[in-house]
């Protein structure tokens, strides 16, 4: 390994990176979701964030990073500025031949952070101001978790709850796929007690499943509802029948030309639509 390069921007410590299979590179590079999730057991683990947009929406929501990892043709004025919010954190600078040895560089326009985890809130905190929100149940596929959680952002929902089983939003693929809305709506991870939770805190349930018995979205009982929880199913089985059982209303979206159902995120954004 060639010896290392360092300079300031600000207060921070910038290094660069020469060769790929530098130890410094490993959060950013060899460690699977998991293995961040877990880097701190028993205290909260760390996670990824990647483009300069992201980063700083993560920023704004509290966030703090462990380290930046940039490469070196993109660590312009507006990358530095991000540094220089916390000057005491290292700043890794790697030439592009690094960077395209990186799985998914093309997506990471330039700069990847690692952050830290903060501390999950309550059902309660996410819901003690909220209308409308959404419950993930098992939703597993991290692309639609992003998908959904952008959807709730975008079209007035309050908060999001996943259960445990499901995909974590702070997975990478999921907060690139929320384009970092993930940081700017209340959500939280939670056990399957929660739909009795809700029920206490005096919303709505609603089942979104394809049942005889189901009501259509467009029923004008939903917009009497003060506080409306919308109930999500993961991809292909979708909600579990005790689940749909605990809800006060099953709804389907009233499809056309044979199609019987939606991909939960197109299904979710239709929802959120009517139901806001």
């Amino acid at each position: 390994m060639q010896p290392e390069q360092a300079q300031k921007v600000e207060d921070n410590s910038v290094v660069t990176i020469t060769e790929y299979d530098d130890p410094r590179l490993d959060i950013f590079t060899r460690l699977s979701e998991v293995q961040l999730l877990r880097y701190r057991e028993p205290e909260l683990g760390i996670f990824l964030a990647e483009s300069p947009k992201v980063i700083e929406r993560a920023m704004d929501a509290g966030y703090e990073p462990v380290a930046f990892l940039t490469e070196k043709s993109a660590f312009r004025e507006d990358e530095q500025r991000l540094c220089a919010r916390f000057p005491k954190i290292p700043v890794y600078v790697a030439e592009t031949e690094v960077f395209e040895q990186m799985r998914g560089f093309q997506l990471t326009r330039g700069m990847l952070c690692a952050m830290n985890r903060k501390r999950l809130p309550s059902v309660a905190e996410v819901c003690a101001k909220a209308r409308r929100i959404a419950v993930l149940w098992d939703v597993v596929n991290p692309t639609n978790v992003g998908a959904i959680i952008r959807s709730a952002a975008a079209l007035g929902m309050d908060g999001v709850i996943c259960t445990t089983d499901g995909s974590d939003p702070l997975y990478r693929r999921a907060i690139r796929v929320s384009m970092g809305t993930v940081f700017q709506i209340p959500w939280t991870i939670v056990d399957e007690t929660c739909m009795r939770e809700l029920k206490e805190l005096g919303f709505c349930t609603v089942a979104m499943a394809l049942q005889e018995d189901s009501v259509s979205l467009t029923d004008p009982v939903f917009a009497e509802k003060e506080r409306l929880a919308v109930v999500l199913g993961t991809e292909g089985d979708g909600l579990p029948r005790d689940v749909i059982n605990q809800c006060d209303y099953t709804v389907r979206i009233p499809m056309k030309h044979g199609v019987d159902s939606l991909n939960v995120a197109a299904a979710s954004a239709v929802a959120f639509w009517e139901l806001q």
